[in-house]
């Protein structure tokens, strides 16, 4: 996974402005190999609905990876028949290496692609850009897998598909439902801004995309679409899942180390409501609470777990001690990325040090109580001591959100308010879908595009 620097920050959400009949506004890509028989039909039925349907200027373009039969030949064909028809040639086979060269070259300012078997149902192309036209989306994608699409498709395929974005789920936290569907579009500008970091040149590349999309906060757009399975498809089913699963695994493991520089990726501000000065409205409260009472109850039990084990050798004062340090240090991490989503090595050590600190004033309240429990009864049960732990730990958990919030991972607000085209302070917190990620400057040389691939 590439650690070079952020090409750049993702652009402001604007209405495209109004172009002339025959600019392209969008352009299809229809990726090909050895596709000699199905690429007339395809290209020729997807020409007349856009000619007949849809109301902008458009470009269909044919990229051929690398095929050995004729159809670089039947490519050239169509786009001498049909002037909105370009062809171009790869001599480097790969799906995703195919997209992000034309993409990268072009000049509409919405990019698509679908696949050359044309499962998905050609009305739900309009639906699909339309977001990106509008400027409220950045990417958009068919969904097989929304519970108004209508789809027909073997058993094995279904489980297959499913099975895959339940991995992605769970490994890679994604929320869109269908990664594999041959159907998506992006904006230019925003392509030009993740492509980049896109490694995958196979079937992985829309997938690696869309999660680097998503974690980057753009705006992902889903329509339902009704699609018929091909069952002269040349995909390599086995060979496919499996590159497709080391892809998953490349890409969490650079999330998790933080060797993309997603968090740079920046709007500019005053794009996203949630950058603008509410006052009164503590910004992403029910989330990072959701997110802290997980934490909380695995850490609590992770305690309680670490208290019996200390007591085996120690007595209750130092096994309370132990345990709480213990799990107070991984309560700090946990929270800091999972519930506050402040990621990378800054400022670590200082928020361990004010963790600590907390840790303290739990440990005086559960200390207290132990103290309290043993003042009243010479002897207590085990079983009287976990629940008086229980409950000075409740206790401690609401004085330690607070704090949290307050005090170790604050909001940082501005000195003063802003107006009309000014900007905030670029070291905030920002909240985004689930998440909130510390925004940093991007200076000037940061800003300029990356050479893709």
């Amino acid at each position: 996974m590439r650690t070079d620097s952020s090409p750049g920050s993702l652009p402001a959400r604007e209405h495209l402005p109004a172009a002339g009949a025959g600019t392209p506004v969008l352009d299809v890509v229809i990726p090909v190999y050895n596709e000699e028989k199905d690429l007339r039909p395809c290209v020729l039925r997807l020409h007349d609905h856009l000619t007949r349907t849809f109301p902008y200027g458009f470009r269909i373009t044919v990229a051929d990876n690398a095929s050995t039969d004729a159809t670089r030949h039947v490519a050239a064909r169509l786009a001498a028949e049909l002037p909105r028809v370009v062809s171009r040639r790869l001599e480097q086979k790969g799906r995703g290496r195919a997209l992000r060269t034309v993409w990268s070259a072009s000049d509409a300012p919405v990019l698509a692609y679908m696949d050359v078997d044309l499962s998905t149902d050609l009305n739900a192309l309009l639906p699909l850009v339309a977001p990106l036209i509008s400027g409220h989306s950045d990417l958009a994608i068919g969904s097989r897998l929304a519970r108004s699409s209508r789809v027909v498709r073997g058993a094995k395929r279904e489980f297959i598909s499913r099975s895959y974005n339940l991995i992605l789920r769970g490994s890679l936290q994604a929320r869109f439902s269908d990664a594999q569907c041959g159907f998506k579009a992006i904006r230019r500008d925003v392509a030009q801004v993740l492509l980049p970091l896109v490694e995958d040149t196979g079937w992985f590349f829309d997938t690696e995309m869309l999660v680097l999309a998503e974690r980057a906060g753009c705006r992902i757009h889903e329509v339902p679409v009704d699609w018929v399975d091909d069952p002269d498809s040349t995909v390599h089913i086995v060979r496919t899942a499996t590159e497709d699963l080391k892809g998953v695994w490349r890409v969490g493991k650079a999330l998790a180390t933080g060797s993309l520089p997603l968090d740079r990726l920046a709007r500019p501000f005053g794009d996203d409501p949630r950058d603008r000065e509410l006052t009164g409205v503590p910004q992403g409260l029910a989330r990072q609470l959701v997110g802290f009472c997980v934490v909380g109850a695995l850490s609590t039990l992770f305690y309680l777990l670490l208290y019996s084990g200390f007591r085996l050798f120690a007595g209750a004062q130092l096994a309370n001690a132990l345990a709480l340090l213990v799990s107070a240090v991984a309560n700090t991490a946990a929270n800091r990325r999972l519930t506050f989503g402040v990621r990378g090595r800054g400022g670590a050590v200082r928020h361990q040090a004010q963790g600590l600190v907390v840790f303290g004033i739990g440990l005086v309240l559960t200390s207290g109580s132990l103290a309290a429990l043993n003042a009243a009864t010479a002897d207590p049960d085990h079983s009287t001591e976990l629940a008086v732990l229980i409950a000075a730990n409740l206790a401690a958990t609401v004085l330690r959100f607070l704090l949290f919030r307050a005090w170790v991972f604050p909001d940082t607000a501005p000195s003063a308010p802003a107006t009309a085209g000014s900007r905030r302070h670029p070291d905030v917190h920002r909240t985004r879908g689930d998440e909130t990620v510390r925004l940093q400057p991007v200076s000037p040389a940061d800003g300029e595009p990356g050479n893709g691939r």
